[in-house]
């Protein structure tokens, strides 16, 4: 029997509820868990992710309590970011995918203080997450794990038997697994940094995972359209339950109706600007130039904004709507450069109108303010051509021209 709507939405508002609650107390996973789509399907028995949506089944979801619903959806959204769903290809599967589930619930159980409990479902109790050595999965990867539990392969099936094992029948490899896997890498820095400012000396550890991840990418040049994105889809993104949208309309798999991101209804404010000063080339401006026009296109008219420059003073930014008025803007300046003076500005002369975000171009040649100048409107800096590292907000760089 199909799922009426109102059932539909008693089971959308736990998901919803149960990641809000997670974004609250453990923001890093919460804002890992923002990334996918919470989706219900009538035949599966457990759980499951496709590297897209996380789904629930309908009987398993209702026998789950709040807490339980917390642990399943950080034990799929960690198959998704350590790559459990695109690995293990030539592996005994079964086996792979206990090693896989070894290695999520020890993660979490980390991130809840070794608490069992918090890792235990009523009807299968607690969770594995040892390694056949007696240590724990996270400090080690699918693959060691997997090689440890092949010496003995009929323990493991025990082992697994007893235990809670969703339903990794989905996992498949796909084309487009390079561009994927920036993205997540991307997510889990930007993740990091929203716990810091979320929970602030509270944070807590990291992962293992993301440690490793963000000491690799400290000083990577990422695509700054990327984190870009991030800024922009914030709180646009949303779902309505009012239809649930029924995707897949011969199966019984749901996904509440997503509302989409950059609609013509909800356009961001973005102040772009570029440090002109005597140490930025004209090239390196032009540049900056593309690199704006380039976003623009790519939020297909979901961005508007100002562009404005800036050296010691600051140059009034220029509205614009499109591509097309951006490019009448010309650049102006010449002389030092001062991010006090530009944030300064932001606040007295835009403070009727401010900006929802700012991005600044510049070789980052001045003394960095203290981040409170910028009144908690998120800033991406751009460093053009420089291994100079802003003390906070985003950071992303292009090479000098």
């Amino acid at each position: 029997m199909a799922l009426s709507d109102a059932e539909l939405k008693v089971f959308y508002q736990k998901l919803l509820t149960a990641r809000m609650r997670l974004v609250m107390t453990h923001p890093f996973y919460g804002a890992l868990l923002m990334h996918v789509r919470l989706a219900i399907d009538e035949k599966c028995e457990s759980a499951f992710t496709d590297n897209e949506c996380i789904c629930f089944g309908a009987e398993f979801l209702s026998n789950l309590s709040s807490q339980e619903v917390e642990f399943v959806m950080l034990h799929e959204i960690l198959h998704i970011v350590l790559r459990h769903c695109k690995r293990g290809l030539g592996y005994n599967q079964f086996i792979f995918n206990v090693a896989c589930d070894i290695v999520v619930n020890s993660t979490i159980l980390e991130a809840f203080d070794d608490d069992v409990s918090k890792i235990t479902l009523s009807k299968y109790g607690e969770s594995m997450h040892l390694t056949p050595d007696g240590k724990e999965g996270r400090g080690y990867t699918a693959d060691e794990v997997y090689a440890m539990l092949m010496k003995n392969q009929n323990r493991t099936k025990a082992m697994a038997l007893s235990a809670f094992c969703d339903d990794h029948s989905q996992w498949k490899d796909e084309e487009g697994l390079a561009d994927e896997q920036a993205d997540w890498i991307q997510r889990i820095i930007n993740a990091a940094e929203t716990a810091s400012k979320m929970a602030g000396k509270n944070a807590g550890n990291l992962p293992r995972f993301a440690e490793e991840i963000l000491n690799r990418n400290r000083n990577r040049a990422l695509d700054w359209r990327t984190l870009l994105r991030t800024f922009v889809e914030e709180d646009v993104c949303d779902y309505s339950f009012n239809p649930p949208d029924r995707r897949f309309a011969d199966s019984d798999f749901f996904l509440p109706d997503y509302n989409g991101c950059i609609s013509s209804e909800k356009v961001k404010k973005v102040l772009f600007m570029i440090d002109t000063s005597g140490s930025i080339g004209t090239k390196t401006i032009h540049a900056a130039y593309d690199e704006i026009e380039s976003a623009l296109e790519m939020f297909e008219g979901g961005v508007e904004g100002w562009l404005g420059f800036f050296d010691w003073e600051v140059k009034p930014p220029v509205p614009f709507e499109n591509s097309d008025e951006l490019k009448q803007i010309r650049a102006v300046g010449g002389g030092g450069t001062s991010f006090r003076n530009l944030f300064r500005y932001i606040r007295k002369e835009m403070k009727e109108d401010p900006p929802e975000s700012i991005v600044i171009f510049t070789d980052g040649y001045d003394k960095f303010p203290e981040e409170e100048v910028a009144g908690g409107i998120p800033v991406l800096w751009i460093i053009c051509g420089t291994n100079v590292v802003p003390p906070w907000g985003a950071v992303a760089r292009i090479p000098r021209e």
